[in-house]
């Protein structure tokens, strides 16, 4: 049996008796290459050769020859029905080689497209890609040409041969600018015959191709992205369309691969420019030395994840507090995730923390994750953490020694990693003698304690603050920077902040966007920083301490609301209150103000 290889001569595959055909009767063969009939010849020696071919699926896969002293019919006919039952034969290993070698590859390629989800950085994704690709198909090497449009350019990647292993060519040059432009596969058998080849890449690179595919690479929205190329399979035959399906195939892997590389590349991107814009807005400002010890605890505790407890009054920036924490420390690409424990009924405080299942109750009409599963990796920061039920602390309690969390209708536990840094402008320990907070949950949350002294205290702060909510207002404003005069500088320094540095914050906000003119005068401030805000009202000694106490919550809460110009959003957030929970407070003090709302 004999076959023909590249080129016009046939090799001897399986021979058997007496060797009759040395002359290897070449033309014999290829007249019988397009024949269904045998073909016969005599030799000068006397001898009768017979060529019968050998079906295959596409062409003619050989030819089965047989020689003899004497021919006769049976000769025909015997090698005839032979020859039937070899092609058959031959086209049933074929086939079988075939599937073999496609689940072969289509294996690899899930394989592949496996190994390539794990990839973060483009250059090893090509790599990877390139690689894979020339072990696959057996040929010499592969590259990835990735368009770009704004140059018109397309670069190979990796550009093997080539110093730097990066090429440059034009985009509408060249097998691949066909292929990118018309978005069609190209299987070329001899390089050199075709004048589309651009011959400038073997110039750079030394290199001789000879044979070689090129399909285009797609984003998945019907965008071509670029071209995929493989040259020289290593036995020297033209590639097949099997080949270049299978290149077809890892390019839709490699461009699947190629996008969720570049869109994670612009999400880490975003989310370092959001990081820094939040980090910059996170700044603990002031000359005093509380706040200079502060800033100093804040920098050895942010590389811990020691459970920090805030204290402080309302408006001392507390939850500024927790953000210099967590931005500060090894969770600052996390999520930051803040709760007011005062604004969550308890009804509600497990769904909130714990997120539920869908179906779990009335209005849970799909599975929510909870600030905890949201928090994963971050910081959680619980605000007004003292206003949080007796129930709710126990709930909290066994999240954090069991460190996983149930949701609710859920049965599946599933661990969180957080940080807990909670505040409250409470007398948390007073609450604990007075049973009104667990004991256990107070040492779990105060393994280090933050005392923040009110503004009132640090007088040396105020300027610096006030410059430093001037200088960013200003800039949203999109107005010159604000210059604050000496008389406006004493009329601030003489206030007693009672709202704190939210107050301060608030009033510099208001003169950057409504101060008619460049320059701050203490009359500026006259309309907002009214005297009778200097300090608290004197209270007769005659009244029961109950009733003081009411008395003095009526006049600070209107004091809120009047420095916030009646805007009782803004008076609530200042006082550290949830807007409904200050609504009730002033029902409960049978404050007038609140007659309609709720």
């Amino acid at each position: 049996m004999i076959r023909r290889i590249p080129g016009p001569e046939w090799e001897i595959v399986l021979e058997h008796g007496q060797h009759a055909v040395a002359d290897r009767m070449a033309s014999l063969w290829d007249r019988s290459l397009d024949r269904d009939a045998p073909s016969i010849a005599t030799t000068d020696s006397g001898w009768t050769i017979a060529a019968f071919p050998l079906a295959g699926n596409v062409t003619c896969a050989g030819m089965m020859v047989t020689a003899a002293r004497h021919a006769d019919e049976d000769l025909l006919s015997t090698g005839t029905a032979s020859s039937k039952a070899l092609s058959l034969a031959l086209r049933l290993v074929e086939r079988q080689s075939v599937w073999r070698r496609q689940v072969d590859r289509l294996r690899s390629t899930l394989d592949i497209a496996s190994r390539l989800s794990t990839e973060d950085d483009t250059a090893p994704l090509l790599d990877l890609i390139a690689t894979e690709a020339t072990r696959m198909l057996d040929c010499d090497r592969s590259s990835i040409f990735l368009l770009d449009a704004e140059r018109d350019e397309v670069e190979a990647r990796p550009a093997l041969g080539v110093k730097g292993a990066s090429l440059r060519l034009p985009a509408h040059e060249g097998l691949v600018g066909e292929t990118i432009r018309t978005g069609r596969s190209i299987n070329v058998e001899d390089a050199y015959d075709d004048s589309r080849f651009n011959q400038e890449v073997d110039r750079r690179s030394g290199y001789r191709t000879k044979t070689l595919i090129c399909v285009p690479l797609s984003d998945g929205r019907g965008r071509t992205i670029g071209a995929f190329q493989a040259i020289n399979r290593n036995d020297g035959r033209p590639f097949s369309d099997e080949d270049v399906e299978c290149l077809r195939q890892l390019g839709v892997q490699a461009a699947v691969a190629l996008r969720h590389v570049q869109e994670r590349d612009v999400l880490n991107r975003s989310r370092s420019q959001l990081t820094e814009q939040v980090t910059s807005g996170v700044s603990i400002v002031g000359d005093s030395a509380a706040i200079t010890a502060l800033r100093d605890t804040i920098r050895r505790l942010a590389s811990t994840d020691l459970p920090v407890l805030v204290l402080g009054e309302s408006g001392t920036g507390k939850e500024v507090v927790a953000q210099s924490l967590h931005y500060g420390g090894e969770r600052a690409d996390c999520p930051f995730v803040a709760v007011n424990c005062a604004a969550i009924s308890e009804s509600l405080l497990e769904s909130e923390l714990f997120g539920h299942e869908q179906g779990a109750f009335t209005d849970a009409r799909e599975t929510r994750q909870g600030k905890f599963e949201l928090a994963n990796g971050g910081t959680l920061f619980l605000d007004e953490i003292g206003d949080m039920s007796i129930g709710g602390q126990a709930k909290l309690l066994r999240v954090l020694e069991q460190k996983v969390i149930t949701r609710v209708g859920g049965s599946q536990t599933i661990p969180i990693n957080v940080r807990i840094v909670a505040a409250t402008n409470a007398n948390l320990s007073g609450a604990v003698r007075e049973k009104k907070f667990r004991e256990d949950l107070y040492y779990r949350l105060s393994v280090v304690t933050l005392d923040l002294p009110p503004l009132r205290e640090r007088p040396e702060d105020v300027l610096p603050l006030a410059e430093f909510f001037l200088k960013k207002f200003t800039v949203q404003a999109r107005r010159p920077h604000l210059q604050l005069s000496q008389d406006a500088r004493r009329r601030l320094q003489s206030h007693l902040w009672p709202g704190n540095i939210r107050e301060l914050r608030n009033l510099m906000e208001r003169i950057a966007f409504l101060n008619p003119t460049d320059r701050v005068e203490a009359d500026d401030l006259a309309f907002i920083l009214s005297p009778e805000a200097n300090g608290p009202k004197a209270l007769s000694l005659d009244l029961g301490l109950d009733q003081a106490t009411r008395d003095f919550q009526r006049d600070y809460i209107r004091r809120a609301i009047k420095a916030c110009d009646g805007n009782m959003t803004d008076a609530a957030k200042m006082l550290g209150l949830h807007r409904s929970n200050m609504y009730r407070k002033m029902k409960q003090l049978g404050m007038s103000e609140v007659s309609g709302e709720e």
